[in-house]
């Protein structure tokens, strides 16, 4: 069975044909390491139709060369010159795919690319100074092509839009196979004798997009991998990174506004997180524009929850980075509040909460009356983490000092509320930190405290007027519709027995 494993592997390919190009699909069988043997005995016009068939597949790839080394030989037993060959033959090796959900199928093939992985592992590990050429890098971008990009089937917890928080991850059969291929890119984009001018050739835009498709998974193994990798291949090649950046966009635009169904935004949250405490200040419009249309859209979605600590850590990046943006992220917070949602509002005022302790006075001056006119909505919120959560904000030394400065007009705002919670909200906790926050508002200013409690039993009783001279025009109408006779099919409103 081994020798028919071994069989499989790629041939030496004729020096004539070292320059072809294919594209490495790994959704289709004609990708796999015999589809390559029977494509480098190909020639002439053949050749050429077989490349144009794979144009619609991932990544493009020269065919490697394999060396005639034997593969399964250890490192440790060729000389330094040959090192790189055997390299790449064990790369070619593991190129051969196997079927995991199967776990008594092929054991003793599994066993050896499993080793052989650990292998290149080490070895990549220790290259100490030597170089890793063309041949070696096209080698590992064409077996990691092989071995990780597919296409995730269908499946009942995306379709849900991951609302829950608390489902069972799935995890990947393959996994003891993709760990070792993930910790192996990892290895080599980092590794000193990767030259990323030359690695930039092959670890390309089509490659770095199928990486990043890859964020949809459902293991979350895998995804914190990724979440890894992509950060080195950010740090790594600069010139990939404006595409990096607007490929996530293009994510986030989709998840957003389209589908509202990914597993992996919280990670592509976190990488943006890093990238977002790196720009340079003045911060450039286009950053701004990232802010606006992206990170304040992304407080929409439902499933928010799963990755609302890494959303909130941007936006306050964002906001620590230069203290105006703290204006427009509240209006944008105010323009999404999820009115029918608790568990969402909550995790809002949280939010807000961060972003006023950074904020100056003058942007806070800009957004406080649509600000405490929510707040006061909050506050007589029926949902007592709600209301407590917004009462909370009088805790917080910085936001009270910002409120005491503009009491003049906030305290009109926020009287009506607190007098309506004090006057018989169900919660105990609520009633007491309403009371608590009617008291620092009494110490602060009484003089004002006294004309907002006048002219509130003004408003109520005007209301209560208005509401008086409603039902007795009700009443009047009701009495003159009963005295009306009944035609035909004509309706009455009748008073009740």
């Amino acid at each position: 069975m081994l020798k028919q494993f071994l069989s499989r592997l790629p041939r030496k390919t004729p020096k004539s044909d070292s320059d072809e190009s294919y594209r490495a699909d790994p959704s289709r069988s004609d990708d796999s390491p015999r589809a390559a043997g029977r494509h480098n005995r190909t020639h002439g016009v053949a050749a050429a139709s077989n490349a144009a068939k794979r144009t619609s597949s991932s990544a493009v790839f020269p065919a490697s060369t394999v060396s005639v080394i034997e593969p399964l030989v250890p490192f440790k037993d060729v000389p330094s010159s040959e090192k790189m060959n055997l390299f790449v033959s064990k790369l070619s090796l593991c190129c051969v795919s196997f079927d995991f959900t199967d776990p008594g199928k092929d054991t003793v093939e599994k066993e050896v690319k499993r080793r052989t992985l650990v292998e290149l592992v080490d070895f990549v590990s220790s290259c100490g100074s030597t170089r890793f050429g063309e041949p070696a890098i096209l080698a590992v971008c064409r077996m990691c092509a092989i071995n990780l990009f597919r296409i995730f089937p269908p499946n009942y917890r995306s379709n849900r839009g991951g609302e829950n928080d608390d489902d069972e991850p799935s995890f990947d059969p393959a996994w003891p196979h993709l760990q070792l291929v993930y910790e192996l890119l990892l290895k080599f984009i980092t590794s000193n004798c990767l030259d990323a001018k030359v690695a930039k050739k092959y670890i390309d835009h089509s490659f770095i997009l199928r990486l990043l498709e890859l964020f949809d998974s459902e293991d979350p193994r895998e995804r914190d991998c990724l979440k890894t990798i992509m950060h080195r291949v950010y740090g790594k090649f600069m010139v990939h990174r404006p595409y990096i950046r607007k490929s996530i966009n293009n994510v986030f635009f989709k998840f957003v506004f389209e589908t509202e169904r990914h597993n992996g935004i919280a990670e592509l949250l976190e990488i943006f997180g890093s990238i977002i405490s790196g720009f340079a200040l003045p911060l450039k419009e286009e950053h701004k524009i990232f802010l606006w249309r992206v990170l304040i859209p992304l407080h929409k979605p439902k499933s928010m929850g799963v990755y609302f600590q890494q959303l909130s850590y941007c936006v306050t990046q964002f906001v620590e980075k230069e203290p105006k943006l703290g204006s427009i992220v509240i209006r944008g917070l105010l323009k999404y509040w999820p009115i029918t949602n608790s568990q969402k509002e909550v995790m809002f005022l949280g939010e807000l909460e961060e972003i006023l302790e950074t904020i100056n006075m003058v942007e806070f001056q800009r957004v406080m009356v649509p600000l405490f006119w929510r707040m006061g909505c909050c506050i007589n919120s029926m949902h007592f983490q709600v209301a407590e959560r917004a009462l909370f904000l009088w805790n917080n030394d910085h936001i009270v000092n910002l409120i005491a400065h503009n009491r003049q007009v906030i305290l009109p705002i926020m009287f009506p509320a607190l007098e309506k919670n004090s006057q018989g909200h169900w919660s105990q906790a609520v009633l007491n930190l309403t009371h608590n926050v009617r008291k620092m508002f009494a110490e602060m200013d009484e003089k004002l405290f006294l004309a907002c409690h006048s002219q509130f039993k003004e408003e109520e009783a005007m209301l209560n007027a208005a509401e008086e001279k409603r039902k007795e025009a009700w009443k009047q109408l009701e009495h003159a519709a009963s005295l009306q006779p009944v035609i035909g099919n004509t309706a009455v409103l009748v008073s009740p027995i």
